[in-house]
């Protein structure tokens, strides 16, 4: 019996580097999408934290508004320059204009400045009910008396109505803001209700 040797064609090599290269250009993809996953996650921390530091001016808003407001909500009606405090909103302007922030209060905590400016949602200093010598059509709420009684059938729950059944909660609103280090820049806003 005569046993003829069959040639080796070679074809297993070039089908093992091609299988190679596939696992290298697949590595270092994998490689880029875990350090992209890992830069991701860096930064939702940092917004996080800067988010968090914008609170604490929030925090010292809402205790100067609360304490003028238990002390003598009358003193409300006009501006007070020193604490961050207008009377009055212009609608006209957005936290990016440098006019929102003129009356701007600094605050520094755990080496972080953050900014806060308190607005009333008014269209002009005064009253809220002021009539003359310009209308001042505030944001208003009524009071809350029960929580837990449900509202009258027939009875309005806008804030723009006229007739309210005690005085009315102005709406006041603290905005907040903090530039990171590494160039990021959060704007928090709280609106807050005072009775009139």
């Amino acid at each position: 019996m005569k046993q003829t040797l069959l040639r080796q064609r070679g074809i297993a090599l070039p089908v093992m580097l091609l299988i190679m290269l596939m696992m290298l250009v697949t590595s270092i993809f994998l490689l880029k999408s875990m350090n992209s996953a890992t830069m991701m996650s860096g930064n939702a921390a940092y917004e996080s934290a800067l988010g968090k530091a914008a609170d604490i001016g929030l925090v010292n808003g809402f205790k100067w508004l609360s304490t003028q407001a238990k002390a003598d909500k009358s003193v409300l009606a006009a501006d007070l320059v020193a604490q961050g405090y207008s009377s009055s909103f212009d609608t006209t302007l957005t936290p990016r204009a440098s006019g929102f922030w003129t009356n701007k209060v600094s605050v520094t905590d755990n080496g972080n400045t953050v900014e806060y400016v308190i607005h009333r949602l008014c269209p002009f200093p005064g009253n809220y009910d002021q009539i003359t010598p310009v209308a001042n059509h505030c944001v208003l709420t009524a009071p809350v008396d029960d929580v837990t009684a449900p509202t009258p059938v027939g009875a309005s729950l806008v804030g723009d109505s006229i007739i309210f059944p005690a005085a009315p909660q102005v709406h006041y609103v603290i905005t907040s803001r903090i530039s990171g280090p590494r160039g990021g820049n959060v704007v928090n806003q709280l609106v807050v209700m005072i009775g009139a």
